[in-house]
């Protein structure tokens, strides 16, 4: 009998849907409880103001010793009343010669970036028309879901890669030359890695891609995996932003001051459908990368208020000081908060 209720005890105690007691479940733990006094608030403040602002004027130096060279070309490039049509007709050459003169040197490597603006690369439709299995594997070529209206082609074979990013690659090229001498462009490693490897297959290539009726950008090469397409690579980590660049290659050598950079464009690609604008932007890098006036200038503002508070605090105590309480009397020092004497 006290067998079976010893039994009957213990899957009761299973059963039973209580918490089990821990400082962790009971808010015990070991915990840091700063006192805010004057000294510390104080000196708080100045420790993030003299931090801060260091930064951020160094921040906008480097920022300042860019050298940033923006064209648009988007409408001197193009001479027709019917923009539409112009772009659209396959017949027409579309070269456009364009000539910079380089008002600082330029140390390489040079970055080429084409930017875009009234593009809206996130919106939720065009992020969602790709199929990223299909990307990555062979196995999964057909595999073409979320990819309408660019899912296959008109005699139903599955478009790779398919989607409408993919479909509207940018597709406007550029050659260089310096003080009329031709400079070669490196479009290597201008993807990020972690796309590469892991976002595109090594054993995935191009198929029934741009062969539609209406081309939307530009045409892959068919004998190089989707892992060596990097313009497309690049072209498909979309924008969050309507106006973004994205980088086409870099001029490894160095271009000197009022040295002429001349530009052919081949002024392929439409934006003028949508009233969005292009151009060509060539630009050097910093430890900060390109330039960013921004983070500078939000350290300085934001280490000048820390130090103008810290300031306004010192003043504040010397004028009118505050008789500090015994710390003792708290209820995290007591011996027994729920008794006290």
């Amino acid at each position: 009998m006290s067998s079976s209720g010893s039994e009957t005890d213990s899957v009761a105690s299973r059963r039973s849907k209580k918490p089990k007691y821990s400082k962790f479940t009971q808010q015990e733990l070991p915990a840091c409880k700063p006192l805010l006094t004057p000294g510390i608030v104080i000196g708080a403040f100045s420790l993030i103001g003299i931090v801060f602002v260091p930064i951020g004027l160094a921040s906008l130096s480097a920022s300042q010793d860019i050298v940033e060279l923006v064209d648009r070309y988007d409408a001197e490039c193009i001479s027709a009343n019917d923009k539409v049509g112009f772009i659209q007709d396959t017949k027409t050459d579309k070269a456009c010669t364009r000539k910079i003169t380089v008002p600082k040197p330029m140390k390489g490597p040079v970055h080429i970036y084409y930017q875009l603006e009234n593009f809206y690369q996130n919106h939720r439709r065009y992020v969602k028309s790709r199929n990223d299995k299909q990307l990555r594997m062979k196995d999964s070529a057909s595999v073409i879901t979320n990819c309408e209206p660019e899912a296959t082609s008109q005699d139903g074979a599955p478009i790779v890669p398919c989607g409408l990013i993919a479909w509207s690659l940018f597709n406007d090229t550029y050659s260089f030359s310096v003080n009329k001498k031709a400079v070669e462009v490196n479009k290597k490693n201008i993807a990020w890695d972690s796309d590469k490897n892991k976002k595109f297959g090594s054993d995935v290539y191009p198929s029934n891609f741009q062969k539609g009726g209406l081309v939307g950008g530009a045409k892959l090469n068919e004998k190089l995996p989707l892992s060596e397409q990097e313009d497309l690579i690049v072209w498909m980590r979309t924008a969050a932003l309507p106006t973004f660049r994205k980088l086409y290659g870099r001029i490894e050598t160095d271009i000197m001051a009022s040295d002429e950079i001349t530009v052919v464009i081949q002024n392929n690609y439409n934006t003028y459908s949508f009233g969005g604008t292009k151009a060509l932007v060539l630009s050097t890098t910093s430890w900060i990368g390109g330039r960013n006036n921004f983070i500078g200038a939000a350290y300085v503002a934001i280490g000048g208020i820390c130090l103008f508070l810290a300031m306004g605090f010192v003043v504040l105590y010397v004028l009118k000081p505050r008789t500090l309480g015994d710390p003792a009397y708290l209820s995290w020092n007591k011996e027994n908060p729920d008794h006290p004497n």
